[in-house]
């Protein structure tokens, strides 16, 4: 069990993180730096020395850190998203970059290197991005090429180039993967070494406080020792082994970014008056602009806590999937919304003025780096789609049987309604599984994205009743009251089930023949259609809850 701070430190580190960035990166001057697409390298550098130390941590107490958890991870990843998303970035780039050396690193290599960025807050970069390959690392085309003296490698030479790189232009350290000639190899070089050049930073559509740069090498020569591991070919499975833990960062990038998006929209509504009151009394405005929004991102935070508690336990494996699902609902939801956010402020929020604009601009990214959302469907699905198979189409049947069982415990929770929402899935997915549907890749994703949703209901529903009883992690963020985060349960619990069922239909009935098109009644009534629509009454009273609960209202 991986303990990570205590409650106190980790409120003493947020509040230090808030503090620093009142301090030194104030909104006007992030948004000054956004206009000239400038790194801020002294702001980051104090973040990484002894002002704030924030490199600390990401390392274990015995490198010299402070030893924190996924669970501290995420809570200071959407803490430093919600500040400015390229800062946030040039932090993770670091934590990146030393995962390899953390993964495969000898003992003697991980306690070199962790004690150099701790003690000297050096910046890290990771080199495995390249120009054609883009996410598929099996891609890569530089090489190392072993330098022998005596029949004995010394040394290796590197030559290649890599693309997209955050801290590319700017770090001290680098991690580059390059195939050697026992296979993909991951080595640690040092900024200044010859035949080792990087490009002008890529004038970027957001995270533009965050340095993206190419790199290039040419002959670059290392000594034997940098080699991570000492052992040829094990790159691959290395930066296999972090996906789960780096995505559930992304993930709280995503979280982060899109509450403080919100948390913009929601004052400017109170105080804007339209047609004799405030916009934030309208339900055609928090209706739509505002609560979906939280809801969608409070699904996203419950399954970021619940993985980031299951990477704490250990012994789970690398939780990739679940790294996936994090990634893929909360950075959808940061994304869309920030972009209900500037809808929200109208043309001040379409402005460079106002951060909204920014905001939005910055957590595109979140869909796109460290796996794009289509990529993330499809680890999604076909990681599903073998669990089904597997428990011969009982998967999620047996995750519905949990739900109702909760339900029965503490039926406020929507736990009855997201156990709805998987025996549709169960059903479509067999239904699929007959019909040999996911040979259409499109079928295939779709089903990912409802995996997803489906799945994040699930987690809401057990952080709701874990709210009711008074037994959420002592470090666990508290937003919502018990009640309205049952409010917000029920409400995500009935917009999933009613997704999953017409939207899975669709697909189902989309993949037939035209003379088979009619069996959609059929299959209405085995994913649970009536059912589903019959447990919609309540949602707008349960907005409306949301609603008095974002806004402070009694």
């Amino acid at each position: 069990m991986a303990e990570g701070l205590d409650l106190d430190m980790l409120e003493m580190t947020l509040a230090a993180i808030k503090e620093f960035a009142e301090r030194e990166l104030p909104e006007n001057l992030l948004i000054e730096l956004d206009e000239r697409d400038e790194f801020p390298a002294a702001a980051v550098k104090k973040m990484c020395s002894d002002e704030l130390g924030v490199q600390l941590l990401f390392i274990e107490e015995e490198h010299g850190g402070m030893g924190g958890n996924a669970f501290d991870v995420y809570r200071v990843c959407a803490e430093m998203a919600a500040i400015d998303l390229g800062v946030a970035t040039s932090v993770l780039a670091t934590f990146l970059g030393s995962d390899p050396i953390l993964m495969g690193g000898t003992p003697e290599q991980i306690h070199h290197w962790m004690s150099r960025i701790a003690n000297e807050g050096l910046m890290m970069a990771y080199g495995a991005t390249e120009p054609e390959a883009g996410s598929d690392l099996g891609s890569l085309k530089t090489v190392a090429v072993p330098v022998e003296t005596d029949g004995v490698v010394t040394g290796y030479r590197i030559t290649g180039k890599k693309q997209w790189i955050s801290n590319g232009a700017v770090a001290d350290l680098y991690t580059i993967l390059a195939n050697a000639p026992g296979g993909p190899t991951w080595f640690v070089l040092e900024h200044d070494l010859p035949g080792f050049d990087k490009a002008k930073p890529e004038n970027k559509h957001g995270i533009r406080l965050s340095n993206t740069a190419a790199l290039f090498l040419d002959d670059v020569y290392v000594d034997a020792d940098r080699l991570v591991g000492t052992v040829e070919g094990q790159g691959l499975f290395q930066a296999q082994l972090v996906f789960g833990y780096t995505r559930l960062m992304v993930a709280a990038f995503g979280l982060g970014a899109g509450w403080a998006a919100l948390d913009r929209a929601i004052p400017y509504s109170a105080e804007r008056i339209q047609a004799g009151s405030p916009l934030s009394q309208k339900q055609g405005y928090t209706h739509k602009l505002i609560v979906p929004h939280a809801v969608r991102l409070e699904a996203g935070r419950a399954y970021i806590e619940e993985t980031a508690e299951r990477i704490d336990r250990g012994g789970e494996g690398t939780l990739n999937t679940e790294g996936a699902i994090a990634k893929y609902v909360s950075t959808e939801a940061g994304n869309a919304a920030a972009d209900a956010a500037i809808q929200a402020l109208g043309g001040y929020g379409y402005t460079h003025e106002y951060m909204v604009e920014k905001i939005k601009r910055d957590v595109r990214i979140t869909t796109i780096y460290e796996g794009t959302s289509e990529i993330m469907e499809m680890t999604i699905s076909r990681d599903r789609w073998q669990q089904h198979l597997k428990s011969s189409g009982g998967y999620y049947r047996d995750q519905a049987t949990e739900l109702e069982a909760l339900d029965q415990r503490l039926p406020q929770v929507g736990a009855g309604i997201a156990a709805l929402a998987h025996r549709a899935l169960a059903e479509l997915m067999e239904v699929a599984r007959i019909g040999r549907l996911t040979r259409n890749q499109h079928v295939l994703l779709r089903l990912g994205e409802l995996v997803a949703i489906t799945e994040c209901s699930a987690a809401l529903a057990r952080r709701a009743a874990r709210a009711a009883d008074g037994v959420l992690p002592a470090k666990a963020d508290r937003r919502f009251d018990p009640a309205a985060l049952a409010a917000v349960s029920r409400v995500n619990a009935r917009t999933t089930a009613l997704r999953v069922a017409s939207e899975g239909l669709g697909l189902i009935v989309g993949s037939a023949d035209e003379a088979d098109a009619g069996s959609g009644s059929q299959l209405q009534a085995a994913v649970g259609l009536p059912r589903i629509l019959s447990v919609q009454g309540g949602q707008i009273a349960d907005m409306d809850t949301i609603a008095d609960a974002l806004y402070g209202r009694g």
